[in-house]
């Protein structure tokens, strides 16, 4: 391992406008995209390992979060709009290839650059959420019959404004139930009301769980993450929600598509999702052929790279390291 170079915050120019990323390190490229309701920030444990490992770790505001540009239409959150941005961040950066890890959402948009753009992709690395391929039902016709009499979030965060007039006029309070609801070891009981879901007439915040923050989560880590959504709002990031069956219409020509990239998967045995997704998860052999490694982490919540940082940049700097060097872009004469 070398010692790590600072890092350092940028801006570059891709269709969403303006992205804000984080860069730390030398050698082949990694980009780190983040899920909901986070930011670059998220990866502050991956990205001083990554660069000590031998890799460019470059972890961007997602469009619509952070210093990154935040278009007002909420169809500009389309999944090939995100795509879009990652592969114009590839470029931007003066490469032609990059490994890409996604956690939540992020792991999604990681899945579907790796789909799109195979040529920019060599390989994928997805945290908490296993791929599916796309097709399958229109989804916001099965989120609807999730749940019974309870609304799932998913479905909760469609009507803009709606998710917004419950969260902005205390985010600080909001963000720390939320991540706390998801997290080992302040996640609700079993037997208590599930977070995931809103009872009739009711919010997400009234399950939440009360008291002390996330062991992962200090009182300076809560005020950056409140900081940035302050400033900015969340509708950018809730309209990543709102593009659900776009996306579906948008990558019908892709229904039932494999990953053939090296890949990698880590959740946490804990995450709600791990459970939801089992299925999933038990498919990767066939929708993700060249699986290289696969991971469920004993006691783990949702937020796995912030919640075991050490054992997730162990994972994925044994995984980087199995990947065959990437071709480097051609030099000058």
């Amino acid at each position: 391992m070398t010692e790590p170079s600072r890092p350092r915050h940028r801006t570059v120019d891709a269709p969403a406008g303006r992205l804000h990323l984080v860069e730390q390190g030398t050698g082949p490229l990694v980009l780190l995209v983040h899920g909901f309701p986070e930011s670059w920030y998220s990866w502050r444990h991956q990205l001083p390992a990554l660069a000590a490992a031998g890799y460019r770790a470059v972890a961007p505001d997602v469009r619509g979060y952070g210093r990154s540009a935040k278009p007002s239409a909420p169809e500009e959150y389309r999944m090939r709009a995100l795509v879009e941005d990652n592969l114009a961040l590839v470029h931007a950066l003066g490469e032609r290839t990059a490994a890409v890890i996604g956690h939540d959402w992020g792991a999604n948009i990681a899945a579907a650059c790796a789909l799109l753009h195979p040529e920019a992709f060599h390989a994928v690395g997805l945290l908490s959420v296993p791929y599916t391929p796309p097709g399958g039902p229109r989804p916001s016709e099965a989120l609807a019959r999730m749940g019974g009499d309870q609304e799932f979030y998913v479905s909760y965060f469609q009507e803009p404004g709606r998710a917004e007039a419950e969260i902005e006029p205390d985010v600080r309070g909001w963000l720390a139930g939320f991540y706390a609801a998801l997290s080992a070891d302040t996640m609700p009981p079993p037997g208590r009301p599930d977070p995931h879901f809103v009872g009739p007439g009711g919010t997400l915040r009234e399950r939440f769980p009360a008291g002390r923050l996330p062991s992962w989560l200090t009182e300076a880590d809560l005020d950056h993450y409140a900081g940035e959504f302050e400033r900015t709002g969340l509708t950018g990031a809730l309209n990543r929600y709102r593009n659900m069956d776009r996306d579906w219409a948008d990558l019908a020509d892709l229904n039932g598509a494999p990953l053939t990239q090296p890949s990698l998967f880590i959740g946490g045995a804990l995450d709600a999702t791990t459970t939801w997704m089992a299925d999933a998860i038990a498919a990767h052999p066939a929708t993700l052929p060249a699986l290289v490694s696969s991971h469920l982490l004993d006691g783990c919540g949702h937020w796995v790279q912030q919640e075991r940082p050490q054992e997730v940049n162990r994972l994925l700097t044994s995984w980087l390291a199995t990947l065959a060097p990437p071709r480097r872009p051609a030099q000058p004469a």
